[in-house]
């Protein structure tokens, strides 16, 4: 059974075995095998580095070179999320509000927001340099640091003071996140209504050119400028659509308020750190023990109540601060859904010129044809009158002898009965036809 067995059993294959025991196994010629090649250093597969532009709340910006798993952990973001902002893919305008970040894929702006810095795919699109250059502008402008506290002061003044109330927000201020959004809705809007106002300038002269022109040239330019504006109006329908639907939306809305949501953490962990703290300072008995509520000394409970009443009272304010947060974030939604709105209104009003100026094309080539067929009409009846003749002066080359054939003004006589028979019969044509109001004399200008 063993001598079946042994020749079954084939050796490992050299491409099976470890590459680190390889590299320190020496050759038969003395040479290490990958001998000055880094195998640690080889990236693994779908872990690419991409460079990314870094803007803090005070406007200080920098560059950072991550791969794609530590942005999700940093941002905490899944993968599909990060597709949305991977420039070899086209997707439509989203907004998304997230636990950390707010992903933002606007036209040519795709970055993630967090409470307290901006991440853009480093690129040299001229559109996405002046996001960052007016963002920078505005964050260094408005002094964001000292319209909000920061982080070190918010920590001694939750050491050093017990109560949580001393610090006040003011009715003005606008987080970071929601600057950040402001101007890439900013961008957007304007990337937009520059791209309408552009076609707008091109199409007017163009279709005035059209009206009073017809050519095969000018309906290429013209169907060449329809399907530039449906797909720009596609691009805006879908801006607006986006706005409207986070307007209607007040979970998403307060999703994306992440300065509120990282000062409650905050002050959650501050709290739990100084229950702890206080616990083991002036505790007497063991952590490990089981302690009851009769044996615990009193300033602890009265600690404990404190911090739950405190909690409950934060809780109640956090939620009247994400009402107002809310209320400000739908304000500033609004005011660039009236522009995009504005933006969408001038596309629309471009579409209906355009199809008034085919519907006036389409009249035009109508009374044209009409006018072909009029003339076709006037032809038709010329021929049949010319026809008749045709049909006597066959009947007169018949080889019969008549007595007629003598008569030396009979040719005359031939020639001018058949003649204002002809026009009889061409104006009785003519009468049946307006009688009928088949072919309208007065219309009949062929200009």
């Amino acid at each position: 059974m063993e001598n079946i067995k042994e020749p079954l059993l084939r050796g490992k294959p050299a491409s099976a075995m470890n590459l680190k025991e390889m590299s320190h196994r020496p050759a038969s010629f003395g040479r290490l095998p990958f001998q000055g090649m880094d195998v640690s250093g080889l990236k693994k597969r779908g872990q690419s580095i991409r460079s990314w532009i870094r803007v803090d709340a005070s406007g200080d910006s920098g560059v950072i070179e991550v791969d794609k798993f530590t942005m999700m952990r940093r941002c905490d973001l899944p993968a599909r999320d990060l597709r949305l902002l991977d420039p070899l893919f086209v997707y439509p305008s989203t907004i998304l509000g997230r636990e950390k970040a707010i992903v933002v894929n606007l036209e040519q702006i795709r970055c993630i927001i967090t409470a307290d810095e901006v991440l853009l795919l480093n690129s040299l699109d001229s559109y996405v340099m002046q996001y960052v250059v007016e963002l920078q502008r505005r964050l260094k402008m408005a002094g964001a640091t000292d319209s909000w506290p920061s982080d070190d002061s918010v920590v001694s003044r939750r050491r050093g003071s017990r109560s949580f109330d001393s610090m006040s927000l003011s009715p003005d201020y606008l987080p970071f996140e929601f600057r950040a959004l402001e101007i890439a809705l900013e961008a957007a809007c304007t990337f937009l209504d520059s791209q309408a106002a552009e076609l707008e300038i091109e199409a007017y002269p163009l279709l005035d050119e059209l009206t009073s022109k017809i050519s095969t040239l000018n309906l290429e330019r013209v169907r060449r400028l329809k399907s530039r504006l449906v797909a720009l109006t596609r691009r805006v329908q879908k801006v607006r659509d986006e706005i409207e639907q986070l307007m209607d939306d007040d979970g998403d809305m307060a999703e994306m308020y992440l300065t509120e949501k990282k000062r409650r953490m905050d002050m959650r962990f501050y709290g739990e750190q100084s229950l702890i703290g206080y616990k083991s300072n002036d505790g007497v008995q063991s952590l490990s023990a089981p302690v009851s509520p009769a044996s615990s000394p009193p300033d602890s409970r009265k600690l404990e109540k404190n911090l739950s009443s405190r909690s409950r009272h934060e809780s109640v304010r956090s939620s009247e601060s994400a009402a107002g947060s809310i209320e400000e974030l739908e304000m500033l939604l609004e005011a660039y859904f009236v522009v995009i709105d504005s933006t969408l209104n001038k596309l629309t009003s471009l579409k209906e010129y355009i199809e008034d100026t085919e519907d006036f094309i389409n009249i035009q080539l109508d009374n044209v044809r009409n006018q072909l067929i009029q003339f076709e009409l006037l032809l038709t009846t010329g021929t049949f009158v010319v026809a008749i003749f045709g049909v006597v002066a066959g009947v007169f080359g018949m080889n019969f002898p008549i007595t007629l054939y003598d008569d030396a003004n009979a040719f005359g006589w031939v020639l001018g009965v058949t003649g204002v028979s002809g026009a009889i019969i061409f104006c009785s044509f003519l009468w049946f036809f307006k009688h009928k109001r088949l072919m309208p004399l007065e219309a009949c200008s062929f200009s």
